[in-house]
């Protein structure tokens, strides 16, 4: 079977970073007031500048579909052009569209002259990694030459102030304070807008192609339930009800289709199954952990760092701070896009070397999902 390269990284970032200040005049205040959860979530997230595919008077400027274009135009220069591709490999938590297909939207705004095979990765951060994954299968089994992979997300309209109007008005008239949930709002200072892209290919062509030594999945939720999700919520026994069993009025009065986390159930679990999961991983390549260059978590949150270290010596996977690597301070959380933004940085940083190894923990705390990944820099 062939060897899989990433030969080439796009990526996207929309509009002007946008500073902590900033960001409730560009996302709107619930009913008017400050919101209480914003400078806690700040405090603990260490994020200082993110990007939103929304301007300063609350218009959008990108949709998903766009996003993901773009950051495929990166890719192409006078050695590769989007008629090229043969598999386009798209990820994602928030498609513009329930259907058609993510990737097929994308397919639409390409200048490909003919058909091309395509593929959508559903979930939340892993789904960007299971879009890699595909492609890398494509390539290294020879079903196609090459494969162009994306992580996106257009998050912030799913944010702004206006999506939860309703759920104040049906607060108030319940004569109850109209301050939405914590697992709601704790979100809109988290997340943020953007995209990465990759070209995948059978040799290694160009500056510092990362060869694919593997990849490893883990899925936790047949012993947990959900935490981070969308268009339903939760029951009490922990089992979600879908959107499609509301009534159409409630949709907007309990903003069924925000996202929402449980941020108990996140804490409790998202470090030690990833640390174990990572422990597995190595331990089924038979890798020697002393032998990384670089370590690339994708963190949600700088509150999550310390603990992360502190599991991974706990289960005896150390890997020293000198060799993290992350942007999450000047891009923020931008979902499945993030470890393309984190790997499209630091292979265009000139500071890799022949020889480097590069280990990528990626966490999804949808139903407590992992992906590990091996690079070598070739």
């Amino acid at each position: 079977m062939k060897n899989v390269y990433i030969t080439k990284t796009g990526h996207f970032l929309p509009n002007d970073p946008v500073s902590n200040d900033e960001m409730e005049k560009r996302l709107g205040m619930i009913d008017d007031q400050p919101s209480r959860a914003r400078r806690i979530v700040l405090r603990n997230n260490g994020i200082k500048e993110r990007y939103y595919a929304v301007d300063n008077n609350g218009n959008i400027t990108h949709n998903n579909a766009q996003l993901t274009s773009e950051a495929i135009k990166s890719l192409c220069d006078s050695g590769f052009s989007e008629n090229e591709i043969e598999l386009l490999s798209c990820g994602t938590s928030t498609p513009d569209n329930l259907l058609p297909s993510h990737a097929s939207m994308v397919h639409g705004l390409l200048d490909t002259k003919g058909s091309i095979e395509l593929n959508t990765a559903s979930g939340v951060c892993c789904s960007g990694m299971s879009a890699l994954k595909y492609g890398f299968l494509s390539v290294r089994s020879e079903s196609t030459k090459n494969a162009v992979c994306t992580g996106t997300e257009r998050v912030s309209t799913w944010m702004q102030s206006i999506k939860f109007d309703k759920e104040v008005e049906s607060l108030k008239s319940l004569e109850e304070q109209p301050i939405i949930g914590f697992k709601k709002d704790f979100l809109r200072w988290m997340l943020s807008d953007g995209g990465g892209a990759f070209l995948l290919e059978n040799e290694p062509k160009g500056e510092n192609p990362l060869r694919i030594d593997w990849m490893q999945a883990y899925s936790y939720a047949h012993e947990l339930e959900a935490c981070m999700y969308a268009g339903g919520d939760k029951n009490e026994d922990g089992s979600l009800k879908p959107w499609s069993e509301y009534e159409p009025e409630e949709w907007l009065s309990e903003s069924v289709f925000s996202l929402k986390q449980d941020v108990k159930v996140l804490d409790k679990h998202i470090i030690q199954k990833g640390v174990s999961s990572l422990k597995d991983a190595i331990n089924k390549n038979n890798f020697d952990i002393n032998e990384v260059d670089y370590f690339l978590p994708h963190l949600s949150s700088f509150y999550f760092e310390s603990k992360l270290y502190d599991e991974l010596e706990n289960q005896n996977v150390n890997i020293p701070k000198e060799k993290w690597f992350t942007n999450l301070a000047n891009v923020g959380n931008v979902g499945s896009a993030s470890i393309y933004l984190m790997i499209n940085e630091l292979k265009n940083s000139g500071k890799l070397k022949f020889g480097d190894k590069i280990l990528v923990i990626v966490p999804e705390s949808g139903r407590f999902s992992y992906f590990h990944i091996l690079f070598t820099v070739c």
